[in-house]
C-alpha cells in the first residue's frame, strides 16, 4: 500500500475529499518525523511505538573482499514495535501464503 492508496481508501470511507485527506496524512507523518528528529519517541495506541535506539560503532566487511574492513560509526536509528492489535492480526497470516 502506498500513501496514495491510503488517501484514496480514507477518502472513499469518510466522504472527505482526497486533497484534505492527503494534507492530513502528510501532516501526521511530518509530525511523527519531527518528534523523532527532536529525540522523542512516538506512541500510537493500538498501532505501535516508534522509538530511537543508538547503534554502537562496529566493523563491517565487504562479502566479496572480506580482508577489507570498514569502520561503521555509531548512529541513531528508528525502531518500531507493533502494538497488540497489529501483532495479533499479523501473526494470523499463513507463512506459506502470499501477502
Amino acid at each position: 500500500m502506498t500513501k496514495r492508496d491510503l488517501v484514496v481508501r480514507i477518502s472513499s470511507e469518510t466522504g472527505i475529499n482526497q486533497n484534505d485527506v492527503s494534507t492530513i496524512v502528510q501532516k501526521t507523518l511530518d509530525h511523527i518525523t519531527n518528534e523523532l528528529a527532536s529525540g522523542r519517541g512516538v506512541e500510537l495506541r493500538n498501532f505501535g511505538v516508534f522509538d530511537l535506539k543508538i547503534r554502537k560503532k562496529r566493523v563491517g566487511r565487504n562479502p566479496n573482499l572480506p580482508q577489507n574492513q570498514v569502520e561503521i560509526p555509531e548512529r541513531v536509528v528508528v525502531k518500531f514495535k507493533p502494538g497488540k492489535e497489529m501483532k495479533e492480526k499479523v501473526t494470523k497470516l499463513d507463512p506459506a501464503g502470499t501477502y
